[in-house]
C-alpha cells in the first residue's frame, strides 16, 4: 500500500541531494510533488528525472521576492497541499574568526529566514491534517569546529518547528524536524572549500562515525516519509536525528 497515495507535496531545494531523494520516494509512495530550486536548468533536469508526477518551480529561498510569490506559483499547480518539506539550505564551514557579514547574511537568509517565510507562504494552502517537515542538522546538538553560523541557523529551524507545532495544532497541522548527521550529498562541494580541504574534512568526520561511512540521502528521505505520512499522525513538535548516537557527543 502506498503511504502517500493521492497526496500533494512541496519540497524545497529538491533538485539534488536529500530533497531529490525525498521527491523520488514520495512519488514512489503515491504522491504528486512540486520541487523548488534556484537554478532553472537543475530544476528542469530533476523534474525530467522524476517523471510525470513532478512539477518544478524556480525559487530562491534566499530572496524575499521569490518567497512572496511562492504561494501563487504553488496554487497555480495545486489548489491545496498535504505536505511541505522545507529542505532548502546551504552550508559554509569556516573558522569563527573568518566569517564575514556576507557569509553570515547568506546563511541566515536561506537557512532561517527562507524557511520561515516559505512556511508562512505555504501553510495557508495546507489541508487540515497536513504535515510540515523541516530539515535541520545534528550539529545543533554537537559542537563542531567551523560550523558556528551553519549550526546557529539550523538551531533556529529546530526552535521554529517546536513553536509552529503549537501554533498550527488547532488546524490539525503537524510540524516536525529532521536532523541529519554526515550525509553524502552535493552540499559538501558548496561549502566554500577547495577539493583537498573537502576531502580532509570528510575523512576526519568519517573517522568519528562508528559505522565508518556517511549516510545516504535516501536514508534521510525515509525519515521524511514517516513524518509526512499517517504513520506519524500523533507526532508533532518532534525531531528525528538521522545519525549514530556517538555523533551527538563527538568532539
Amino acid at each position: 500500500m502506498q503511504k502517500l497515495k493521492g497526496k500533494k507535496a512541496v519540497i524545497t531545494g529538491a533538485n539534488s541531494g536529500i530533497g531529490l531523494a525525498t521527491a523520488k520516494l514520495f512519488i514512489k509512495e503515491g504522491a504528486e510533488v512540486i520541487i523548488t530550486g534556484r537554478n532553472a536548468t537543475s530544476v528542469e533536469k530533476a523534474v525530467e528525472e522524476l517523471g510525470s508526477n513532478a512539477h518544478g518551480i524556480v525559487s530562491d529561498a534566499g530572496k524575499m521576492d521569490n518567497l512572496l510569490t511562492l504561494q501563487k506559483e504553488v496554487r497555480d499547480i495545486f489548489p491545496s497541499i498535504d505536505i511541505v518539506f522545507a529542505n532548502a539550505g546551504i552550508a559554509v564551514f569556516k573558522p569563527f574568526e573568518l566569517i564575514d557579514e556576507s557569509t553570515y547574511d547568506q546563511t541566515m537568509n536561506i537557512n532561517t529566514k527562507g524557511v520561515f517565510f516559505t512556511l508562512q507562504q505555504l501553510t495557508p494552502l495546507l489541508k487540515e491534517g497536513g504535515s510540515v517537515v523541516l530539515n535541520a542538522t545534528i550539529l545543533v546538538h554537537s559542537g563542531f569546529a567551523s560550523a558556528s553560523v551553519y549550526a546557529a541557523s539550523k538551531g533556529a529551524v529546530l526552535s521554529l518547528a517546536k513553536s509552529l507545532a503549537v501554533e498550527l495544532a488547532d488546524k490539525n497541522i503537524r510540524v516536525n524536524s529532521i536532523s541529519p548527521g554526515p550525509i553524502s550529498t552535493p552540499i559538501y562541494d558548496k561549502m566554500g572549500m577547495d577539493q583537498e580541504a573537502i576531502e580532509a574534512f570528510a575523512n576526519d568526520l568519517q573517522q568519528k562515525i562508528p559505522l565508518r561511512r556517511f549516510g545516504g540521502a535516501d536514508e534521510v528521505a525515509k525519515a521524511a516519509l514517516f513524518l509526512s505520512s499517517d504513520e506519524s499522525s500523533f507526532v508533532t513538535g518532534s525531531e528525528i536525528t538521522v545519525a549514530e548516537a556517538r555523533i551527538l557527543i563527538s568532539k
